[in-house]
């Protein structure tokens, strides 16, 4: 890492608006040319560049950044994308599935008592996992988070977060056994 970009992280990290407005001004063109080799819509990929940035200025103090900014910033983006083809796959299936189950089976009351159900499962489920691990599995199941933004965030290793994810996982499948297909379905688009 370069002396200029040791100037610009330590910047960052005290949140200098200057450095800032910078790191903005600089890179938010380039980032989001890089963004549509994964993401072939202008708007989605504008605001996935936008959440990024609010996101440094918001987490910049805890952030953690030991390779050069460039290579942080094209990571993160590049990860997010990822993130975002994985979710809109997931959204495109489930939307497949919900328009074929329709159309077999119109018994929307009994879907919804089987849905309801799940929900009550689910949040008993999770009432069971321990603090950290639960805030962790939340922070990546329901606000989309990776799992280095969560290392980010919180202080701790990445590995530590995989292994906290993996047991909220292991508790989350034995405990849900029998809702475990349709739980599938429902959780990975959550």
């Amino acid at each position: 890492m370069d002396l200029k970009d040791l100037f610009i992280i330590d910047g960052l990290e005290r949140r200098e608006k200057v450095v800032f407005d910078y790191i903005f001004n600089y890179y938010y063109s380039s980032l989001c040319a890089f963004s549509m080799q994964y993401i072939d819509d202008r708007n989605s990929v504008e605001d996935l560049v936008q959440d990024f940035f609010v996101y440094l200025w918001a987490e910049a103090p805890q952030l953690k950044i030991r390779t050069s900014l460039k290579s942080y910033l094209f990571t993160a983006i590049k990860n997010r994308c990822l993130d975002y083809q994985k979710h809109h796959k997931i959204t495109e299936k489930y939307r497949t599935y919900l328009l074929f189950s329709t159309e077999k089976d119109d018994n929307s009351t009994e879907h919804s008592f089987a849905e309801s159900e799940l929900r009550q499962a689910i949040q008993a489920s999770l009432g069971k996992l321990q603090p950290r691990c639960r805030e962790i599995f939340e922070y990546s199941r329901l606000h989309g988070l990776s799992n280095q933004e969560i290392s980010d965030k919180l202080g701790i290793s990445k590995r530590t977060v995989e292994l906290q994810i993996s047991n909220a996982l292991k508790l989350l499948r034995k405990e849900l056994a029998e809702f475990l297909p349709f739980w599938l379905l429902i959780w990975l688009i959550g």
